[in-house]
């Protein structure tokens, strides 16, 4: 299923990515740093959830409490949870 995700505190505005189980994929951010954005998405296309979150989440940007990496990775975690929602 593909997701659109609004990010908090940072300069890109949304994540896109394609969830199937708990593989992501087609990664693409709206905003931010382009080349460096482009870089990550290519660098974890078909990784885990739980590998995002276990290399991305924490990440800061400059004086920032999070990045554009730990906004993907807080991305696929809640899409993941609401895909395996029960009720």
């Amino acid at each position: 299923m593909d997701y659109t995700y609004r990010t908090k505190s940072v300069c890109a505005m949304e994540i896109h990515f394609h969830l199937e189980g708990n593989v992501v994929t087609d990664i693409s951010f709206s905003g931010g740093c382009n080349g460096n954005l482009k870089a990550i998405a290519k660098l974890v296309d078909g990784w885990t959830v739980e590998q995002i979150e276990e290399k991305l989440a924490g990440n800061t940007c400059g004086g920032r409490s999070t990045s554009c990496a730990d906004q993907l990775a807080k991305a696929v975690r809640q899409a993941y949870d609401s895909q395996n929602a029960v009720g």
